[in-house]
């Protein structure tokens, strides 16, 4: 059950905010990590920006392996050690 909590942080003079800790560790993100914005109107998602590409590219992969023929794990194991196969010849 995702964990629901009110926080806020003061906008310093060049736009900088402070990500308070319990955020930060809600999105599961620390130094060096990047965050991406989602702009909604007046609205605004603070996203760990890793989490949200895997995201992006597990919907834009939705329903390729149904479409390669892929059906079950056997499938998959199969398709890769033909890769393989091909790789070493």
């Amino acid at each position: 059950m995702a964990q629901q909590f009110v926080d806020n942080a003061k906008v310093m003079a060049k736009g900088q905010v402070t990500i308070p800790k319990d955020v930060r560790e809600a999105l599961g993100i620390g130094t060096g990590d990047r965050v991406t914005f989602l702009v909604d109107g007046s609205n605004v998602r603070i996203i760990n920006s890793a989490l949200y590409a895997m995201e992006i590219l597990q919907n834009q992969m939705a329903g390729e392996a149904q479409k390669a023929g892929l059906k079950d794990d056997e499938d998959v194991i199969a398709l890769v050690k033909s890769i393989r196969s091909e790789d070493t010849e």
